[in-house]
């Protein structure tokens, strides 16, 4: 089999890539190691940047998101007793951010390039490895039906994640790889309950971080703070909810309402990026390439803002013979994948408890008073967290 652009992976980077060639005339063809079914059954985070909606939008793919998305225009920090929220339009000329579950977006994307555009997805077909990535036909060799194939393209996108075959097809002198492994994990429920406000409320205390999220205005997702080798099995429901409320201010403790857990997670929490994102006719996207914590939620949101520098190198390749768009990509996306990466860094050293020492605290403490009471603290805050805007790139 032969197309112009195949890429390896079906979740929200591989979909938005293959919908917005597929738009401007251009084939392609994704490979999935897992069934459709699992695919659109995975629960993740959305907290969506306007970039990204932006793009959805362009995919013809935004239409439900624009209906039933939550639009959120600031976030709560509790410390220290106090309860102070952040505006983002006030301090980013109007800009907000959206709350829509990624399984959702998949979901939209999989009805518009799938069962609407006839897009082609072969699911259940693992991919092997990426051949031939330095010459004009690369090729990406997977099995579907206890077969091996192969499917011959222009260029090859890896969207298959941190554990995928595109970044291990490549030798290992040809990437340069940086990791960070922090010293606790998130303990996460999701549960059919109203939140417990309005926006997210990130919560800094003695005991550990938490986390008071959401899915819709009935369905609820918290975190705490937890050990690395804790399990979900020490944990009940009720210990849970009783923990939560242990790191909210009091007020805000008494609002949470509890429910059964419909899914219980620890989460570790790790940086990671890998350089270039671009080898011949090769190119990394979304978590193939970096991984971020996600008290930012940026890992969705820098998927995104990969696949708008690539869509568009792809393009001007395709519609008018250019590849400087292509040999800028890696640099280009690079630069506000590093961005956003220490802003997540920063965000989790803020809030997190690393130890017992009173004096670390009282800094964070410090931290949060004067992020919370200056203009510039603020600005810098929110123009990071509803998301840099794109580099010009054309």
């Amino acid at each position: 089999m032969r197309t112009q652009v195949g890429i390896i992976g079906s979740g929200p980077a591989g979909l938005l890539l293959a919908r917005l060639l597929h738009l401007q005339g251009i084939d392609t063809v994704i490979v999935e190691n897992r069934s459709r079914d699992y695919v659109l059954g995975r629960i993740r985070a959305g907290v969506i940047e306007q970039g990204m909606a932006d793009l959805l939008r362009e995919a013809k793919a935004g239409e439900r998101m624009d209906r039933e998305g939550l639009i959120h225009e600031g976030i709560n920090i509790a410390f220290d007793g106090r309860l102070e929220r952040l505006d983002f339009p006030e301090h980013t000329n109007g800009k907000v951010v959206m709350v829509y579950g990624q399984t959702e977006i998949t979901h939209d994307l999989m009805k518009a390039h799938i069962d609407e555009a006839g897009g082609i997805v072969h699911f259940d077909a693992p991919a092997i490895k990426v051949e031939g990535s330095d010459t004009d036909s690369p090729r990406i060799l997977y099995e579907q039906n206890g077969r091996r194939r192969e499917l011959v393209c222009d260029f090859v996108a890896g969207c298959d994640g941190y554990h995928g075959v595109a970044r291990r097809s490549l030798p290992a002198d040809k990437i340069k790889t940086f990791e960070k492994t922090y010293p606790f994990s998130w303990l996460g429920i999701l549960s059919d309950v109203p939140p417990v406000m309005d926006e997210l409320l990130y919560a800094h205390h003695a005991r550990g971080f938490a986390l008071c999220s959401m899915r819709s205005h009935t369905r609820s997702r918290y975190y705490v703070q937890c050990n690395t080798d804790d399990n979900v099995n020490n944990w009940s429901d009720d210990a849970f909810w009783d923990e939560l409320r242990r790191r909210l201010p009091s007020d805000t403790a008494d609002s949470v309402t509890t429910g059964a857990r419909l899914e219980m997670s620890i989460t570790p929490l790790h940086s990671f990026v890998a350089e270039p994102m671009r080898f011949g006719r090769l190119f990394l996207a979304g978590d193939a390439a970096h991984i971020v914590p996600p008290i930012g939620a940026k890992g969705l949101n820098l998927a995104a803002s990969d696949v708008y520098y690539l869509a568009r190198a792809l393009l001007a390749y395709y519609k008018e013979k250019r590849t400087d768009l292509l040999d800028r990509y890696s640099d280009t996306a690079l630069r506000r994948v590093w961005k956003a990466i220490r802003f997540s860094w920063w965000y989790t050293s803020l809030l997190h408890k690393f130890d017992d020492d009173p004096m670390s605290r009282r800094l964070q403490i410090s931290e949060l008073d004067y992020l919370t009471a200056s203009d510039a603290g603020q600005t810098m805050f929110a123009e990071n967290y509803v998301g840099l805007p794109f580099e010009k790139f054309e």
